[in-house]
């Protein structure tokens, strides 16, 4: 008796290596102890939130007892919070973004699958960046798309432009933009912002329609070196900004994120109207009410970004010690190394037989590599060095 329709029952077969890893780690701690298990699977951020946070909620529960005091709300959001964000996302983009071009979402993933609801028709397609996170290819199809992977630079992973030029064509919608990167930690540079801004304006003049350009910016505040992040709004014609406070404030499980269209988009009351209707018919309705009271007094406070740069650092150490080759990530919490063999699963196996967790790379679209995420104990990484350079001397035999 089939119980599931082919597409999920298809996606359960594939189903994330992420979430795979991440259950294995739990075995493998049930045998030689957590202390012995060296996880880096799963990008799941560690560090409490700001002291704000939790003085924030005391607050919110002293008001608990007052009618609607966690009740509905507009769909697009609290106001105030709408013009809070909108005054963030305004500086950011260096330009003018009003409340009535945003609103809030349920976290980054919910923004992306309300704006695809919005404007995919059937057979669209939406272009990613490869290597790329590894549920866009769900996203796009759950309103009728498909993703397209372009192939970005070989370990320096920059923007193949040319590549770009090939892949647009009549059913190009969207291009996803995710800087700084999970996998990689890859920033794109204003300069290949505007090449590919040149090729998008081209394509839109060609096909006579518009292409949206989604920066989907969940790890923005994860910048190492402090390089200018360029303006979406002022590169693009037709963009917006998908964010969410899952590192920033490590509050990844209450869910919060924005949609905040580009003021240069004609007619983007229009557009604005269409993504509150889905943020509404699609089920979410709302980001959690108490996610958003604490998002209205906790804006300005944020995570302490030092401590993630030294374990960017320390991981660099480990694999360098190993011999394996890789970019150092500007921003993000990862490193995407290159396996020393083609089949990366090689190097997976090797890892987990010193009980290291990582990720192949074919899971975000780009064989041959493999996913580290560093967002763990300082000690997690120290004490994975000698495992690490053990599976590398292996493979290399």
């Amino acid at each position: 008796m089939e119980l599931l329709n082919p597409v999920i029952k298809g996606s359960l077969a594939n189903s994330s290596m992420i979430r795979r890893m991440f259950e294995a780690g739990i075995e493998l701690r049930k045998k030689y102890g957590a202390d012995k298990v060296y996880d880096f699977s799963l990008g799941n951020p560690d560090l409490p939130p700001p002291a704000k946070v939790k003085e924030t909620l005391q607050k919110i529960s002293e008001s608990a007892d007052k009618p609607f005091s966690i009740g509905y709300m507009p769909n697009a959001g609290y106001p105030a919070l709408r013009e809070k964000l909108a005054q963030v996302v305004s500086v950011e983009q260096e330009m003018e973004c009003s409340a009535e071009d945003l609103l809030v979402t349920c976290g980054a993933a919910g923004g992306l699958n309300v704006f695809f609801h919005t404007v995919l028709s059937p057979g669209d397609e939406v272009l990613a960046p490869s290597p790329y996170f590894v549920e866009y290819n769900f996203y796009a199809a759950n309103h009728g798309g498909k993703l397209i992977p372009v192939q970005s630079k070989d370990l320096t992973f920059e923007l193949d432009i040319d590549a770009f030029r090939a892949a647009i064509n009549e059913r190009t919608r969207a291009i996803i933009i995710n800087s700084p990167n999970n996998p990689t930690g890859a920033i794109y540079t204003e300069e290949e912002l505007s090449a590919l801004a040149e090729v998008v304006a081209e394509a839109e003049k060609k096909y006579d329609r518009a292409i949206y350009i989604l920066a989907d910016e969940p790890y923005r505040i994860l910048n190492f070196d402090g390089v200018k992040l360029p303006s979406t709004f002022k590169i693009f014609n037709h963009s917006a900004v998908i964010g969410s406070f899952s590192k920033n404030l490590s509050l990844a499980g209450e869910r919060l994120g924005y949609i905040a269209i580009s003021p240069k988009i004609a007619n983007r009351a229009e557009l604005a109207a269409g993504l509150i209707m889905s943020n509404r018919i699609l089920g979410f309705v709302n980001a959690p009410a108490i996610g958003q009271q604490i998002l209205l007094n906790c804006l300005d406070c944020g995570i302490d970004l030092e401590i993630y740069r030294r374990r960017r650092d320390a991981m660099a150490e480990v694999l360098t010690n190993a011999g394996l080759e890789f970019t150092l990530p500007r921003g993000a919490f990862y490193f995407f190394v290159k396996s020393p063999c083609a089949d990366e699963q090689k190097l997976v196996d090797a890892l987990f037989n010193e009980q290291i967790l990582v990720v192949p790379g074919r899971g975000f679209g780009r064989p041959g590599y493999i996913r580290i995420a560093f967002c763990v104990e300082d000690k997690v990484i120290l004490n994975s060095r000698d495992g690490f350079a053990r599976a590398a001397a292996k493979l290399r035999g």
